[in-house]
């Protein structure tokens, strides 16, 4: 089972257990706490659930939240039935509550990873031009963005080899996509094939070389990813030109 399969069972699981203990935690004093502190209270579980999960299981955690509220904090106690009209009223909106916040918490978490993200793309985008600039060796450059290439796309391994297209090999191209093209047929991937992969460096129209990939097994890197990996082999291909080597034909 893969990580994200088993984070989400995870967050799955505590959307449902999350809520129960808290209700259950606040037996001993529920006759002393008003029914909308204690629905409050739960709110706070939903949140923390939805906080480290997904939709889905905000969503859950909210239902269960009620459901739990209506057995351990309403009269009558220990059955899923509400006597008083206003505990009712309660229970509807610590429902509508638990998932509002819960999705603005779900919503709020993945546009922070994505701000991370793009930090951590733009950053090593930067590293690579800064190098450049700073009048870093070609062969330096072609190492730091190496280097990128196996945390960006989730490398086993990367090399480079300077001025050689032997073989075939599946190709990542300028859209981010990974293509391989032979006579008469043009195979595009949405996982890694068996085997390297290549991305070519030019600079300045000329061909100088490409960095083989070898990849995990799995489903391709997400595509701002892959374009991020194509500026990066540009920013190679731009130093090797500009410092003059000779290029390679063919």
């Amino acid at each position: 089972m893969s990580g994200y399969r088993l984070h989400d069972t995870a967050a799955l699981l505590a959307a449902l257990v999350a809520p129960f203990l808290v209700a259950l935690a606040l037996v001993p004093v529920r006759t002393d706490l008003s029914a909308t502190n204690a629905a409050l209270v739960l709110v706070v579980a939903v949140v923390a659930v939805a906080a480290i999960g997904t939709r889905v299981a905000g969503a859950v955690a909210a239902l269960s939240a009620a459901a739990w509220f209506d057995f351990f904090l309403t009269a009558p106690y220990q059955r899923f039935l509400i006597a008083g009209r206003g505990d009712f009223e309660t229970a509807g909106l610590l429902l509508a509550v638990g998932l509002i916040v819960s999705q603005a918490a779900v919503r709020t978490r993945r546009l922070q990873r994505t701000v991370i993200t793009d930090a951590a793309r733009l950053a090593s985008l930067q590293g690579a031009a800064r190098l450049t600039e700073d009048g870093g060796s070609p062969e330096a450059v072609v190492e730091y963005v190496r280097r990128e290439l196996v945390g960006l796309l989730g490398l086993r391994g990367c090399r480079f080899a300077y001025g050689t297209l032997m073989g075939n090999l599946p190709r990542l191209e300028h859209d981010g996509g990974l293509w391989r093209h032979r006579p008469g047929r043009v195979t595009e991937y949405a996982d890694w094939p068996d085997g390297e992969s290549e991305l070519r460096v030019v600079g300045g129209g000329h061909y100088y070389g490409r960095f083989l990939l070898d990849p995990l097994p799995g489903p391709l890197p997400p595509e701002q990813d892959r374009l991020v990996a194509v500026a990066l082999a540009a920013q190679a291909g731009s130093a090797l030109d500009t410092a003059g080597l000779a290029h390679p034909q063919g």
